[in-house]
């Protein structure tokens, strides 16, 4: 989903709780990312792997300029052979400790083995953030929870990207006041009003 599409679904959202939802969380996800600078671990179940969610939230931590948004995907099923940013199994989370900030995307209530590993890494000091069906013990276990019920007004999948579009909002560079992001918006719409480049 572009940036078009989720203006657009803002908008067909204006008046709902979702926005203020979802940039509440965005905002939690942000502040703890870049308050404590020790990374953001990015994490599903088995059956539900959030790469989508941490495209978006790479491209989000490009053109924010803040670095900390770029999360380590960690995979069930990694393997050696796997390219690097795919190949973080969950033993990083057994690594995990004060300062990091670990975000579980969870469609249901996950297994017992994810949150045993989700409960080790709050009680190793990290932060701990999801996003799922906002009930159980994940939700209990959380620092900051959104909730996703399965047949209700979004999917999982659209508040996903509602919340990494908000995650870099109101995120500028140290150093960089008003002038740094108008002079991104005027390049931003300066590229989307530019002509298409020849066909090569």
């Amino acid at each position: 989903m572009d940036a078009v599409r989720v203006a657009l679904l803002r908008e067909v959202l204006a008046g709902t709780e979702w926005l203020g939802a979802t940039r509440r969380f965005a905002g939690a996800l942000r502040a703890s990312a870049v308050a404590h600078g020790g990374g953001l671990l990015l994490v599903g179940t088995p059956e539900y792997e959030p790469w989508h969610l941490a495209a978006h939230l790479v491209d989000e931590a490009a053109w924010s300029g803040t670095p900390e948004l770029a999360p380590t995907l960690v995979r069930h099923a990694a393997r050696a052979s796997d390219p690097a940013h795919l190949a973080v199994g969950l033993g990083r989370l057994a690594a995990a400790r004060r300062g990091e900030t670990l975000l579980v995307v969870s469609p249901d209530e996950p297994g017992a083995p994810l949150l045993e590993r989700v409960y080790d890494v709050r009680r190793a000091g990290a932060t701990v953030l999801a996003l799922g069906p906002g009930e159980g013990e994940l939700t209990a276990m959380a620092h900051e929870a959104l909730a996703v019920p399965e047949g209700g007004e979004l999917d999982l999948d659209t508040v996903q990207h509602l919340v990494s579009a908000a995650s870099g909002e109101n995120a500028v560079p140290s150093g960089r006041g008003q002038g740094w992001f108008r002079d991104r918006l005027s390049r931003l719409a300066e590229s989307l009003t530019a002509p298409p480049p020849a066909r090569w």
